[in-house]
């Protein structure tokens, strides 16, 4: 085993520590937490730099821990479509945001299928968009698991039943995360980001301060990758042309997709005032500056011989940051940066499960009971963030994960069909709901059946299509054929005379 005694008992009291501060959340701000507005949007009572925190960890996840740095480390300079990525990502959600969290605070809405339903005066519409956003947090729930589950490989690598241990330690703390949930809501995800980025920053510092005087940085890195691949090392140093389309529809469809994700969004309503928003969304570009760091990680660890060798060993690229945790770092600053890394996915894991019971409870549920009361509707929200949590686990344990981006990535494909009704609805009203039904189930269709062709999940299949123009990303082909759909059949509609007005007047979204 390679963490120490003490690394492995610091890990454990921070843990304790960080449930502590979930159950805590229940006290702070104190509100009716038998009222989902309270319970899933911490009654919109965030500050800036909570909301920062909030939002950051809607940025650092595992997907910025493990996917990235797994990609890099098996194909090289692809992974860096993360960088550019979050680049334009924070310009997308100033855009629209605040203009959402505008219409929000004014109607009372929960989620963006509240905004949806009323824009659109089509309830068919709104639930369909609420499912959507439903399936696709799932993968991105499981990936979060993920990166957990590789906290724990790497903990227990060596020992006998290591495998058997890391599942049962998994589901346990899936236990007292879903408690945490259930008890306080959002208000005890806030405090767990800001315990969990803390730690966060501070592992990412003292890994890179730890290779570059130890083991020679990325010249030597680049050294070893040239010296072992020999022609494969092309990739590592410089992009192939023939994969920029791929990194260009990448980092563009990504960065279309966050902002529409439902754990975004809940993170972004519950914001005090769009100048709350607008300050927290401008401060989120820091957390970009880790992002590339942390990609680079994945080029680091051919520097450091004993966390290569625990990779290979075990065959799984997921593995790349908490074995280069344990081979540099000393062993109580090693259990703290695994946990910083393992509750880098609770946290998200949390917020993920809120936003897509938030859905389930309001915009469905609802929509066929819909006199039931506040207090029914918060708890049937809680009982389905429960229920999300863990079967986002039981996919984790039966798929393989060998490439976990394609979770984050094909849950992007999904939700991206949901951009037209929501962000092309916060700024024009000329759009129909049955156009827009019609642009969201082609979008569907195509991206599924694409995915489905390309058909290699251990590759990196969602971006593997091959077309006249080269690799592209298949959400951004599924989202311009939605949105080409949707445009004409509005027109087609306007022109028809068959119109449908939406119960939201424009002065409505004018912020103010």
């Amino acid at each position: 085993m390679l963490v120490t005694p003490i690394g492995i008992a610091i890990f454990i009291i921070l843990f304790i520590i960080f449930s502590a501060l979930g159950f805590y959340g229940s006290r702070f701000r104190k509100g009716n937490l038998n009222s989902l507005h309270e319970w899933g949007l911490a009654g919109r009572k965030l500050g800036p730099y909570l909301s920062w925190f909030l939002l950051g960890a809607d940025v650092f996840t595992a997907y910025t821990f493990v996917a990235i740095p797994s990609l890099a480390y098996a194909s090289g300079s692809i992974a860096f479509f993360a960088v550019p990525y979050v680049a334009i990502v924070f310009a997308i959600a100033i855009i629209t945001m605040p203009r959402l969290w505008n219409i929000a605070k004014k109607r009372k809405y929960v989620t963006a299928s509240d905004f949806v339903k009323d824009r659109f005066n089509s309830r068919t519409l709104s639930i369909l968009v609420a499912i959507t956003g439903v399936i696709a947090v799932l993968p991105y729930i499981a990936l979060q698991i993920a990166g957990m589950q590789a906290v724990l490989i790497t903990m227990l690598y060596g020992i006998s039943n290591a495998k058997f241990i890391s599942e049962v330690a998994l589901i346990i703390s899936f236990v007292v995360l879903a408690a945490t949930t259930f008890t306080s809501g959002l208000r005890g995800v806030t405090l767990g980001s800001v315990f969990k980025d803390i730690l966060i920053f501070l592992t990412v510092i003292v890994i890179i301060v730890s290779i570059l005087v130890s083991y020679g940085g990325f010249t030597h890195a680049f050294s070893i990758i040239n010296a072992t691949k020999g022609a494969a090392a092309a990739p590592y140093s410089t992009l192939p042309n023939a994969t920029v389309p791929a990194f260009v529809s990448l980092f563009f469809g990504s960065a279309l997709a966050l902002y529409l994700y439902p754990h975004i969004i809940n993170g972004s309503l519950s914001a005090n005032s769009k100048q709350t928003l607008r300050k927290s969304l401008s401060l989120l570009p820091i957390y970009s500056i880790g992002l590339a760091f942390l990609a680079l990680f994945g080029i680091l660890i051919y520097a450091v011989p004993k966390a290569l060798a625990i990779v290979k060993a075990t065959g799984n690229g997921l593995l790349t940051i908490p074995a280069l945790v344990v081979t540099t770092l000393p062993g109580w600053l090693a259990g703290i940066a695994l946990l910083g890394i393992f509750v880098g996915g609770m946290v998200p894991a949390a917020l993920m499960a809120i936003a897509g019971a938030n859905l389930i409870s309001r915009n469905i549920i609802r929509e066929f009971k819909p006199n039931i009361n506040q207090t029914t509707e918060a708890r049937m929200a809680k009982w389905i963030s429960v229920a999300l949590k863990f079967i986002a686990l039981g996919f984790v344990f039966i798929a393989p994960l060998t490439f976990a981006i394609q979770l984050q990535l094909l849950g992007g494909i999904i939700i991206l069909q949901v951009l037209p009704a929501v962000f092309l609805g916060l700024f024009t009203r000329k759009l129909d709901w049955k156009a827009l039904t019609a642009g969201w189930a082609a979008g569907l269709i195509t991206g599924i059946w694409l995915v489905l062709v390309a058909n290699h999940f251990g590759h990196l299949t969602t971006s593997n299509f091959s077309t006249p123009m080269g690799l592209i990303y298949i959400g951004v082909i599924s989202l311009s054929v939605n949105i080409i759909i949707a445009v004409a059949g509005s027109w087609a509609v306007s022109a028809m005379g068959a119109f449908r007005e939406g119960l939201i007047n424009e002065s409505e979204l004018v912020e103010n």
